[in-house]
């Protein structure tokens, strides 16, 4: 499948910087998109200056994929628009981003190098893989939201899913529930409690109530800790014993489209926030408020959390190029 979509780019004349707009079948997914490049750039000498050695690699990875090689390239962000990747060559795993944000959707090309700038392994991963690895806190809570009143009964702030999600679940996406029935569904959860013992308290009572939704959704994939919680059911999970929503990297009513699903944008997203209140080591669910997150700040008020708009650095784990 990977060679035919690169044989399509040719055959389409589009450039780098075009838009895939309608036309999602010359996406190539992540996994796809590692493969072709790991094995075209392995061996590549980028032993150059470093503006050249960028130049090199932009060069090859056009080549590559099936995109021509533009006389010159344009300083645009991400540097490859048309596919919504960026590239990086690294000589050690101190991965650096400079003057930007980190977008959770965007496809970050990480080149392995060795001491002779000969690469050996290529990674790619989205900027919600990354931030798996900030130890700051600099990237986990770039947004965050409140409750516009205070939160005393469920509520299902969208009566019906986005003309997006309604068309597609028609279509190439009928194991969708529609948003009401995932509303009803989760909201039979209330009245539960979820554990949350430990030292990483929050991480666990996340991962408990993950698992709870996804079991009254009748879904099976494990929790990995992407965007959204639940894919199958394109369902994002809160739990707040607090106001302050934390929803990290993602502005809910974006129209960025999803790494894993490109069909989807970040605005067809189905939030589910719960409220509950601690007793001892467990907490009690109280109320749930589901949204899409085309509708999600009507009922919720956003402001910034903690943004660092200089160097973001990360450690990237010992088997990252494993």
């Amino acid at each position: 499948m990977a060679r035919r979509v690169v044989h399509s780019i040719r055959a389409s004349g589009l450039t780098i910087y075009d838009s895939l707009e309608g036309r999602l079948d010359l996406h190539i997914p992540t996994a796809d998109l590692e493969g072709i490049l790991d094995a075209s750039l392995r061996g590549l000498q980028l032993d150059y200056p470093l503006r050249t050695r960028a130049k090199v690699l932009k060069q090859k990875v056009c080549e590559s994929l099936g995109y021509p090689v533009p006389g010159s390239f344009r300083r645009t962000r991400p540097r490859f628009p048309g596919q919504d990747f960026d590239t990086c060559i690294q000589k050690s795993n101190n991965l650096q981003i400079w003057n930007e944000e980190v977008s959770p959707s965007r496809r970050y090309v990480i080149v392995r190098v060795d001491e002779n700038l000969v690469v050996r392994r290529v990674r790619v991963v989205t900027g919600d893989v990354l931030a798996l690895y900030d130890t700051t806190g600099t990237l986990t809570h770039k947004f965050q939201a409140k409750s516009r009143e205070p939160v005393e009964e469920s509520r299902l702030v969208s009566a019906t899913d986005t003309p997006n999600v309604q068309r597609l679940m028609r279509t190439t996406h009928r194991q969708l529930l529609p948003i009401r029935l995932v509303f009803a569904r989760v909201r039979s959860l209330l009245g539960s409690t979820v554990k949350s013992s430990g030292t990483e308290q929050e991480r666990n009572r996340g991962a408990a109530l993950h698992r709870a939704v996804a079991q009254r959704l009748g879904a099976v994939t494990p929790d990995t800790g992407r965007f959204p919680d639940i894919v199958e059911q394109l369902v994002e999970v809160k739990l707040q014993t607090a106001g302050t929503i934390d929803l990290g990297l993602v502005c809910p009513d974006s129209a960025e489209r999803l790494a894993l699903l490109p069909d989807f944008q970040h605005r067809d997203i189905r939030y589910a926030v719960f409220y509950g209140t601690l007793s001892g080591k467990t907490v009690v669910l109280k109320h749930v408020v589901v949204s899409s997150g085309a509708d999600f700040f009507g009922f919720f008020r956003r402001f910034e959390g903690r943004i660092k708009n200089t160097k973001i650095q990360l450690h990237l784990p010992s088997d990252f190029f494993s």
